[in-house]
C-alpha cells in the first residue's frame, strides 16, 4: 500500500465525473465534459468494453460515444438498459441498447484471385485476404453496435441560481427514480436514506421521517457538529444471506492544519443502529462505494487517492496515494460476473475510478498467497524439535 503507479484502464478527452458498470451487458459507462464553456472539451457518455489480458492486467477498448451537447452529466445511475444522468438541474433519462450486427464480406473473382471485402465500405484500401486458390467462400464477423435514445426530460432541482442535480439512483425494483439537488429537496420520481451538510443523516418512508441517525454513539468522545456526512450505500451482509448493511461516511466540517480522520460507520440496515466506526485517514473522503458482495467498500478522496476497505472490520487492504492527479469523482466496483463470465480473474475484488484528470483506473485486491506445503511442514519440524528438546532437557528450555 501507498505511493504507486496504477496504470490507466481510459483516458477520455474530457474530464470524468462518474463510472457505472452494467453487469449484464459487459459495459462500463463513464460519463463527463466540460460544460457549457466554449473551450472546445466536449461533452459526452462513453461506453467501453472492457476485458481481463493475463492474471491482473485490464485492457479497455471504445465502443459508443453519445454527445451530451453543452451538458456535462456530473452523476449516473444505470439499470435495465436506461441510464438516468444528471445535467446541471435536470435529470436525462436515456436507452441504450447493444447488438451485436454481422458483417458479410463478398467474395469477387478476378481470374485467380479472390478479393474479400467489407461489406458497405469499397476501394483499393479495403481488399484484405488474398487468396489463389479457387474455393469460394463467405465469411461473417460480428461488431457490437450501441444505439442510445433519449426518453425524457425532468427538472430535478429548481434552485434559481445554478441549479445542479447532485445524486441519482434506482430503487433497487427499477420501479422508482430518486434524485436530490442544491435546493435541499429529494425528488421520487420506500425506505430512503439521505444525507446533506446539515449534519443529519435522515431516514425516510412514504414522503414521512422516520428516524434521523447518530453516529457518535459510537465515538462519544468527538464533539458535536464538528462533523457531517459526506455519502451513504447500501449493501449487502458481509456473510449473511438476509443481512443489510448501511455505510456512513463523515467527514470534518472545517479543515486544519492538522487534518483530523474520516471515518466510516456500518449500521444494521434494519434496525438502524450503529455496529462500528473506524477511521479512514485524513484525506477527505469524496466518493463511496459498495461491491456486489457486500465484502468490499471503496473510497475515493479529494486529493486523488483510492482505497479499498473490508466491510466487515473497516480496516484499509488497499490503498494508493494519489493515484490521480485530482479530486476522484466517482468509483464503482466490477461485478463478480459480466456477461455470465468471471471479469476479476484471481482477484478478491477490482475497483474503477474515474477523475477530473479524465483518467480511469482499476485497483485490484489480490487474493493471499496460500502458504507453500514444504513451508508448513518445515514449521511442523521446528515445531517438534523444540517439544523433544523440552522434554529431554526441560532445564535449558
Amino acid at each position: 500500500m501507498g505511493k504507486k503507479k496504477v496504470l490507466d484502464l481510459y483516458r477520455a478527452p474530457f474530464p470524468l465525473y462518474t463510472v457505472k458498470v452494467d453487469a449484464t451487458t459487459g459495459l462500463v459507462i463513464t460519463a463527463g465534459g466540460g460544460g457549457p464553456s466554449k473551450t472546445g472539451i466536449k461533452n459526452a457518455v462513453h461506453f467501453l468494453d472492457v476485458q481481463m489480458v493475463g492474471k491482473n492486467q485490464y485492457s479497455s477498448s471504445l465502443l459508443h460515444s453519445h454527445d451530451t451537447d453543452t451538458r456535462a452529466t456530473i452523476n449516473m445511475a444505470v439499470g435495465d438498459g436506461v441510464i438516468a444522468a444528471g445535467q446541471d438541474g435536470t435529470c436525462s433519462l436515456m436507452r441504450f441498447k447493444l447488438c451485436l450486427q454481422k458483417e458479410e464480406n463478398s467474395t469477387h473473382r478476378d481470374g485467380n484471385t479472390l478479393a474479400r471485402r467489407r461489406s458497405g465500405k469499397a476501394g483499393k484500401g479495403n481488399l484484405e485476404n488474398r487468396s489463389t486458390t479457387g474455393d469460394v467462400s463467405d465469411t461473417r464477423n460480428e461488431t457490437v453496435q450501441i444505439t442510445v435514445t433519449n426518453i425524457a426530460e425532468v427538472l430535478s432541482d429548481l434552485n434559481p441560481h445554478d441549479p445542479l442535480q447532485k445524486v441519482v439512483r434506482f430503487s433497487p425494483d427499477m420501479n422508482l427514480l430518486l434524485t436530490g439537488g442544491t435546493d435541499g429537496y429529494i425528488r421520487v420520481w420506500e425506505q430512503l436514506v439521505t444525507v446533506g451538510r446539515d449534519f443529519v443523516c435522515n431516514v425516510w418512508s412514504d414522503n414521512q421521517l422516520v428516524t434521523s441517525l447518530n453516529w457518535l454513539e459510537t465515538m462519544p468522545q468527538i464533539a458535536e457538529k464538528t462533523y457531517r456526512y459526506m455519502a451513504c450505500r447500501f449493501g449487502n451482509g458481509e456473510d449473511e444471506k438476509d443481512a443489510i448493511r448501511l455505510y456512513t461516511v463523515q467527514i470534518p466540517h472545517k479543515r486544519d492544519k492538522k487534518p483530523p480522520p474520516c471515518y466510516i460507520t456500518k449500521w444494521d440496515g434494519k434496525i438502524l443502529l450503529p455496529m462500528l466506526t473506524s477511521p479512514c485517514g485524513t484525506e477527505v473522503i469524496s466518493c463511496l462505494a459498495v461491491s456486489d458482495s457486500g465484502r468490499f467498500l471503496g473510497l475515493g478522496t479529494v486529493n486523488g487517492s483510492v482505497a479499498v476497505h473490508s466491510a466487515f472490520s473497516l480496516q484499509k487492504l488497499y490503498y494508493v496515494h494519489e493515484s490521480h492527479g485530482i479530486v476522484v469523482t466517482d468509483v464503482v466496483f466490477l461485478p463478480n460476473l459480466m456477461k455470465g463470465q468471471n471479469i476479476k480473474g484471481n482477484n478478491k475484488a477490482a475497483l474503477l475510478s474515474v477523475a477530473v484528470d479524465s483518467r480511469c483506473q482499476v485497483h485490484t485486491v489480490t487474493k493471499e498467497r496460500p502458504i507453500p506445503p514444504w513451508l508448513f511442514f518445515c514449521g511442523l519440524i521446528i515445531v517438534g524439535m523444540l517439544l523433544i528438546l523440552q522434554y529431554l532437557f526441560p532445564v535449558l528450555i
